[in-house]
């Protein structure tokens, strides 16, 4: 695992300037919400609720916006 201090400063997270620096700082904070660390101390502590919740509001999101090829390929990391 990297050294946390060699690794480069994370990217500001800044939201409501506009749509640009919106998408950037979205990408920013999911990044860092996905980092293993943080997912496996923040993962047992939710209730069952709250997995179903996440579970829903994440797949809603896809299905919404990702076509069944983006989705197969983007999210599956499944290759033709």
């Amino acid at each position: 695992m990297p050294d946390h201090d060699t690794l480069p400063p994370p990217p500001p997270i800044c939201f409501g300037l506009d749509r640009p620096t919106d998408e950037v700082s979205l990408i920013a904070f999911i990044e860092r919400f996905a980092r293993p660390e943080l997912l496996a101390t923040l993962v047992p502590r939710l209730g069952d609720d709250e997995i179903i919740a996440t579970l829903d509001f994440l797949t809603n999101l896809m299905q919404k916006h990702l076509n069944d090829p983006e989705y197969h390929r983007l999210f599956l990391a499944e290759r033709p």
